[in-house]
């Protein structure tokens, strides 16, 4: 079976009134602008419901599109696992 591509965005609510959005493209779709229509659209709908949104970019691409779409880098995150 063969997954339809699609894209899809929304936000996950954390204390503080905090929104942690999330953006998944399809990788045939990818480099469209797909990315910041619904990210932008998610986005709206955070602040519309009064949350502070959140964008955890790791990936360049996700950075160059939380950047686009107005947010500021703030901080480092480092992740351990066992090795």
């Amino acid at each position: 079976m063969r997954w339809p591509e699609k894209n899809a965005a929304g936000y996950r609510g954390l204390p503080r009134r905090t929104a942690h959005l999330c953006v998944s493209t399809a990788p045939g779709r990818r480099g469209q602008g797909l990315a910041r229509t619904t990210g932008s659209a998610a986005v709206a709908h955070a602040l519309a419901a009064g949350l502070r949104p959140q964008w955890r970019a790791r990936a360049t691409r996700s950075r160059q599109v939380a950047l686009a779409l107005g947010f500021r880098e703030f901080g480092t995150r480092l992740s351990i696992g066992p090795g």
